[in-house]
């Protein structure tokens, strides 16, 4: 098939997007990908990249062409709004010309957020009548209003009626949580367009170097966080976890990534003396993971006590399973039942950093078998539900659906 795949961030940015666009491509589709100029999660125009430079590539054979976007810098609310709208503006104009010199069988967007990513597909839909396939990783516009702090009812009533416009436009609505169907169907009749469609981990991180260069980490029992350090991972709670803590010296925080939130952990650290038990690791490439995941003795999966979090699994969990690791969560819905139903590891309520240190203490004094085991049961969880190679498979089977 020959596939247009839509998506704001893409390689070297560290998303999904980019498993996606190698894998169909390898499997001898012919696919484009219309993305921005990266810059996440910094703010800052990657080095090598920039409106005059690496417009177009060719790698791994997937042609990418990039769309002039204004970078996301601080992630303050204006700023972010005129990276979402500048990307999806221009996004159109590239979308426009590449409908009339191609036909795709298949538009795929790729949506962690923001919604507005759909706008060019939308427009290949309207003018061309291609088959639009909407991959929804955050559901808008709850995410605006809880994540975002976006209050007004007259914006969330704008961002409720274009959802609903882009879900009626799709062909179908892939999500990633199950949890996600009652949020969809609330806004229309789409349940027959609903397809599960989850996340799963990097062949880099389940079968990647172990050995892979990276700093040296302090010893004792590592409680390892990796990815992005932003709102919804309620930092806050972990830094009240770890000042908890503080005494047992043997329990060491090492969080690996960058976000919004790192200002505030790195003050909190300042402020309660913790350097000791928290280590800040800093961001690296995906091909890192394996050999930082290597060096902990558990995995730390967190999200704020929001509605719309409740719904979400995040992509950690599949990595950390796909890894062999035992997880420790503070979160609530369907990503601690995952955690439970795998028994791969421990699951605390969203928001409760007393129960939080209390598991993690108990952690830190089971035997070095038990953790073993329950990252043996958490490898067993992720390849009967989150191997990349059967996920894209079954995308496949979806797409063919239509092209047949």
């Amino acid at each position: 098939m020959k596939i247009l795949l839509v998506t704001q961030y893409f390689y070297p940015e560290t998303f999904k997007s980019t498993d996606l666009a190698f894998e169909l491509q390898k499997r001898g589709h012919e696919v484009t990908v219309l993305t921005g100029i990266p810059n996440y999660p910094e703010g800052k125009i990657y080095e090598s990249y920039g409106f005059f430079k690496n417009r177009k590539q060719n790698i791994n054979g997937v042609k990418i062409i990039r769309s002039l976007l204004l970078p996301r810098g601080n992630g303050g609310g204006i700023r972010l709004f005129l990276n979402y709208y500048s990307f999806a503006f221009f996004a159109s104009i590239k979308a426009f010309f590449l409908g009339i010199s191609n036909t795709y069988d298949a538009v795929i967007v790729h949506e962690p957020s923001p919604i507005t990513q759909f706008y060019p597909a939308l427009l290949l839909k309207k003018l061309w009548k291609t088959p639009v396939y909407f991959w929804v990783m955050d559901l808008w516009p709850e995410s605006l209003s809880i994540a975002g702090g976006v209050k007004n009812k007259m914006v969330l009533g704008y961002y409720e009626s274009v959802v609903k416009n882009f879900y009626k436009n799709s062909e179908k609505i892939l999500i990633t949580s199950k949890g996600f169907r009652k949020s969809i169907n609330e806004k229309g009749d789409f349940d027959s367009k609903i397809v599960y469609f989850p996340n799963w981990a990097e062949d880099s991180i389940s079968e990647g170097d172990k050995n892979y260069p990276i700093p040296t980490l302090p010893d004792g029992f590592k409680v390892m966080f990796a990815g992005n350090i932003g709102e919804a991972q309620d930092l806050d709670n972990i830094m009240k976890a770890a000042l908890e803590l503080k005494q047992h010296k043997k329990i060491k925080f090492v969080l690996v990534g960058d976000g919004r939130k790192m200002p505030f952990v790195k003050e909190f650290i300042e402020e309660n003396q913790l350097q000791e038990t928290v280590h800040l690791a800093g961001r690296f490439p995906v091909e890192a993971m394996a050999s930082f995941f290597n060096k902990a003795e558990v995995m730390l999966v967190t999200l704020k006590d929001d509605p719309i979090f409740n719904l979400t699994v995040p992509a950690k969990v599949q990595a950390y399973m796909s890894a062999s690791k035992p997880i420790v969560a503070m979160l609530n819905g369907e990503g601690a039942e995952n955690i439970k139903e795998s028994e791969s590891g421990f699951a605390v309520n969203a928001g409760d950093y007393k129960a939080l240190a209390e598991t993690i203490l108990k952690a830190s004094e089971l035997p070095k078998e038990e953790l073993e085991k329950l990252g043996q049961n958490a490898r067993k969880f992720y390849e009967e539900n989150f191997r990349m190679s059967e996920c894209i498979t079954n995308l496949e089977n979806i797409l063919n659906a239509k092209n047949q």
